[in-house]
């Protein structure tokens, strides 16, 4: 029989209480509103809770065997943009990268409000101006690794993941995220093309992709192959034409390769075990197992083989239509699935909006409705943790040989 498992307030806080301290005490103070320089409120993410210190790399990848799904007249070619973030031996010279690079903060901070993170302030946010814990280039602990792959939600960048990215690193993974051009806010480019004049490209979406069946399967679908390229990449690391910083490509380990997302990176995950023999197991932080226009993906009309975790929360508004691919799912999957519940809570306490909401909240910006509607009400001294725990804790146990 298929169990839910709700996580509460009262079943979390007491395992919480490391984890909370943690957070607590990692994260630096943050500049008030009155504070705050002129471009708005800077905020901040919680430090991961690990034994190592965190490094990043940027990466550039061009996929030449397929034009760009979403205008292929104009791209030629499939170009992404990827994070790499992995343990490392030291840090220092160079301070932590920001959260979002600045062009990406801008666009995000213009079109969030407006999408499907509404009830985010249209202005007083310096969104650019929030940094991570991690370190561009940092010298890589040796060692070998398990490969984590992450794909945001929908419209959202890469960047908004990075709270949960360092902490999977901090505890010993690589963690790949990727972001998918076209579909994300913006995604900014390190260089210009002939076919691409800005360094930063933005989203197609005018609205949910859940309204227009032919756009939510090609985001889908566009965001498979974008994630199996990328593990044909990382196994051939070393040859790639912009080197990893050194030692990294030896860390990492192709036979414990996992994934993670957030609602349509949830999807795209869960269809990838699927699909790819090369993933052992994957987390859907509430995303949709089945087409918007009916149809279940392959993964929830057969099942899965291999572990996969569903984790949900209490205060999504679609959560009837979503439990209609989840319980096919479960229906047919036996112990290899599972579920949880977190109470309190709503989509966006699987990103870093866990942490920056109350924050904005605490200042006046957003209202406790819009927090209820985008995080819930949950502390986050409670939702990181906890969030991090269960992701972390699924992928160890699965990833351990």
């Amino acid at each position: 029989m298929i169990t839910e498992r709700v996580l509460n307030r009262r079943t979390v806080i007491a395992s919480s209480l490391l984890g909370s301290a943690a957070l607590l005490l990692g994260t630096p103070t943050r500049a008030s509103a009155s504070a705050a320089d002129a471009s708005g409120v800077t905020l901040t993410l919680p430090a991961p809770t690990g034994p190592h210190p965190v490094g990043r790399h940027e990466l550039y990848l061009v996929d030449d065997s397929r034009p760009d799904p979403w205008n292929p007249a104009k791209f030629p070619v499939r170009e992404l943009m990827l994070t790499l973030y992995y343990p490392a031996v030291a840090i220092g010279g160079t301070g932590p990268a920001p959260q979002l690079p600045s062009q990406v903060a801008t666009v995000f901070g213009a079109l969030a409000p407006q999408g499907s993170e509404q009830g985010l302030p249209s202005s007083g946010v310096d969104w650019a101006a929030t940094v991570s814990h991690s370190y561009p280039d940092a010298p890589v602990l040796p060692g070998r690794r398990p490969v984590l792959l992450h794909s945001p939600a929908g419209g959202d960048p890469r960047g908004l993941g990075t709270t949960l990215a360092e902490e999977l690193a901090s505890h010993g993974a690589v963690v790949v995220s990727v972001d998918h051009p076209g579909d994300a806010a913006a995604v900014q480019f390190p260089a210009t093309t002939a076919f691409r004049t800005s360094l930063v490209r933005r989203t197609v979406f005018r609205g949910d992709p859940r309204n227009d069946p032919s756009q939510y399967r090609t985001m889908i679908d566009t965001r498979i192959a974008d994630l199996r390229f990328v593990l044909d990449q990382l196994a051939v690391a070393p040859s790639l034409p912009l080197p990893l910083p050194d030692g990294l490509a030896e860390t990492l380990d192709l036979r414990r390769v996992a994934a993670y997302g957030h609602s349509a990176g949830g999807s795209a995950v869960a269809e990838l075990l699927h699909d790819d023999r090369r993933v052992r197991a994957a987390v859907n932080l509430e995303g949709f197992l089945d087409y918007a226009d009916g149809p279940l993906f392959p993964v929830a009309a057969d099942g899965t083989d291999r572990p996969l975790l569903l984790l949900g929360t209490d205060g999504a508004s679609f959560r009837a239509q979503l439990d209609v691919s989840w319980s096919a799912l479960l229906g047919r999957s036996g112990p290899r699935a599972r579920r949880a519940q977190f109470a309190q809570a709503n989509h966006y306490v699987f990103t870093d909006l866990a942490a920056m909401v109350p924050q904005l909240q605490a200042d006046g910006l957003v209202t406790a409705a819009a927090r209820s509607g985008l995080v819930g009400a949950v502390a986050p001294e409670v939702s990181v943790p906890e969030v991090r725990r269960a992701v972390r804790r699924f992928l160890a146990r699965h990833l351990a040989t």
